[in-house]
């Protein structure tokens, strides 16, 4: 909450355009703070300092009392001029609507007939609500479009070549399609299609090898050489991602002797060595799904049975970015 009162003041902002360490004193007057409450900026700058948002630096000429504050990797992202802003993807988590569900966890688990605390909180699940709320659907999709392109760029920085050589793409539950037009550019004779929801891609139009298609992948999933689900499986139970991932099998085309895959980004717990606060950060993301959806997060032995389960022969694991992994599934 701290952190969102930053972003709303548009704190971030403020010190980059300042272009050095910026005062408390000069922060509250760029913000027109009243003089009262100048001390409590200085205690929300404090936490803020303390979690790794911004770092506090002595000022050449000032007194030993006034430091200045400047922007850390993290409140980077925040910036509405950075190209990978986060931004969107932390102000949906911080939403009132997202806040909710949280009050009811407690009653969730004396409740047998919601499968989610959103459900229990809302009266429906989380994917039915988002369909008839074009606010949360428009937070979602946002939010998914900033993430989308910072996991393209790593994927290509380090994952290209799963992509090569491949004639058409199928990208299930694509949102507005962020990842998808940059795999479309990149790979021009890759026919591309962003598939999801009605109310997810309505209005959104395709061109070049780009196309969008609406559906719901629990009925079919369009054929493609390459089917991929990015953050699509940690939302849904082993036995719904057991039938997503028959349909996506059943979708690929072998074509001359070449069989096509499933690619998968997801998290993996427990994959690599990490320190507490990356665990810390996946157990939190499992508590999320817990709440909003019948998902979970999966280590690699529950990964592996749920590939068997579906038909998989094998598969192969790229460590893409921070927490989450790249999962090549052949069938």
């Amino acid at each position: 909450m701290s952190l969102k009162c930053a972003v709303e003041l548009e704190i971030p902002d403020i010190i980059h355009n300042h272009g050095q360490p910026i005062t408390i004193s000069e922060l509250a007057l760029v913000l027109n703070i009243h003089h009262t409450k100048v001390q409590s900026l200085y205690r929300l700058m404090c936490i803020l300092v303390h979690s790794g948002f911004f770092t506090e630096h002595k000022i050449s000429g000032q007194s030993d009392e006034e430091k200045g504050y400047k922007l850390t990797l993290s409140s980077k992202l925040l910036l509405k001029d950075n190209p990978f802003n986060a931004r969107p993807f932390f102000e949906v988590v911080v939403d009132p609507i997202m806040m909710k569900p949280w009050q009811y966890v407690s009653a969730w688990f004396r409740n047998d007939d919601d499968p989610t605390a959103f459900s229990t909180a809302y009266g429906k699940p989380f994917w039915d609500y988002a369909g008839c709320e074009p606010r949360l659907n428009h937070l979602f999709n946002e939010a998914m479009a900033s993430d989308g392109l910072l996991i393209a760029t790593a994927v290509l920085s380090k994952c290209k070549g799963v992509f090569e050589g491949f004639k058409s793409l199928v990208d299930v539950g694509g949102g507005t399609g962020t990842i998808t037009k940059i795999l479309a550019k990149t790979f021009p004779s890759m026919d591309c299609t962003v598939f999801d929801l009605p109310h997810v891609v309505a209005g959104m139009e395709g061109s070049g090898n780009l196309k969008y298609i609406a559906g719901n992948m629990f009925d079919k999933v369009p054929p493609g050489e390459a089917i991929m689900l990015k953050w699509i499986l940690h939302d849904w139970n082993d036995e719904d991602c057991t039938k997503i991932l028959k349909l996506c099998k059943e979708a690929i085309w072998s074509k001359d002797k070449v069989k096509g895959k499933v690619i998968i980004m997801d998290m993996i717990m427990g994959k690599q060595e990490m320190d507490q606060q990356s665990i810390q950060t996946k157990l939190f993301y499992d508590m999320e799904m817990m709440v909003f959806t019948k998902g979970r997060e999966r280590d690699e032995e529950e990964w592996s049975k749920l590939f068997a389960n579906a038909g998989f022969s094998s598969y192969k694991i790229y460590n893409i970015l921070g927490l989450r992994s790249l999962i090549e599934l052949f069938p």
